[in-house]
């Protein structure tokens, strides 16, 4: 049963990653005077895919509440970064994650059912937000020097890298194959796409392998049988990696291309 469910999470993974790189490649498109609308619009459903299983998979005692904090969170952070002009864009994201864990407070004081284990509550809450928040990194990749290239190579990178995950490896054997089919993936795209090439390419898809091997790991050694892996939890943790590589893209993205 692990096995099944760690295949149809890295299944999903490569499905959304894949939807990540259409976002990309229609990035031209502009609504209200603003690029990127697709890409932004499933950065909000995948920050809603994430907060409807996270508290199932945090084991968080007020559901709804959480669920509400983390959605309204994410969909804040990248209507802000969306919305920027500026050519930081990232610089109102702090600003809304403190708004997050303030409204993280606030539902714990809606709470009716006697606010147990509250600490961990609003300490699962807080971390779940972080996920969407990350999220905005793809957008603000979209916007960089190599624009929609960038996006489309992470993306390729990371929906390969979860479908190899998916095959029967074993340990380390499985490591070495996620970590090179994602760089593999990388390569490709940068030698496709000149505003990459290939040295960047590798490296970009080297560094999204290495953290979809960990993600896989991870929750390898976490599944097991019950309700805390029912159906929402597998949309949340199949969509945790796609939303943290969006950062990740960002970051490598600005250190090797400008």
């Amino acid at each position: 049963m692990a096995d099944v469910q760690a295949s149809n999470r890295a299944v999903t993974s490569a499905v959304l990653a894949t939807l990540v790189a259409v976002a990309g490649v229609v990035g031209d498109l502009t609504l209200a005077g603003h690029s990127g609308p697709v890409l932004a619009g499933l950065l909000v459903v995948l920050g809603g895919l994430f907060a409807y299983g996270w508290p199932l998979v945090a084991g968080l005692p007020a559901r709804w509440h959480s669920t509400t904090v983390i959605v309204l969170g994410g969909a804040a952070a990248v209507l802000a970064v969306w919305l920027s002009r500026e050519q930081a864009m990232l610089n109102q994201v702090p600003a809304v994650f403190a708004g997050v864990v303030l409204a993280a407070f606030l539902a714990e004081l809606a709470r009716r059912d006697g606010r147990e284990r509250l600490v961990e509550s609003v300490a699962g809450t807080v971390a779940g937000a972080l996920v969407p928040v990350c999220s905005v990194g793809w957008l603000a990749a979209e916007r960089t020097v190599a624009g929609d290239a960038v996006v489309v190579a992470g993306a390729v990178a990371l929906a390969v890298g979860s479908a190899v995950s998916a095959l029967p490896f074993r340990g380390w054997l499985r490591v070495g194959a996620v970590v090179g089919g994602s760089t593999a993936a990388g390569a490709v795209v940068g030698v496709a796409l000149t505003e990459i090439g290939l040295l960047s390419g590798t490296l970009l898809g080297l560094a999204v392998g290495i953290l979809v091997a960990a993600a896989t790991e991870l929750f390898r050694r976490l599944e097991h049988d019950g309700e805390p892996w029912a159906r929402a939890a597998l949309w949340s943790i199949a969509t945790l990696p796609v939303a943290v590589t969006g950062i990740l893209v960002y970051l490598t993205g600005r250190v090797l291309i400008g």
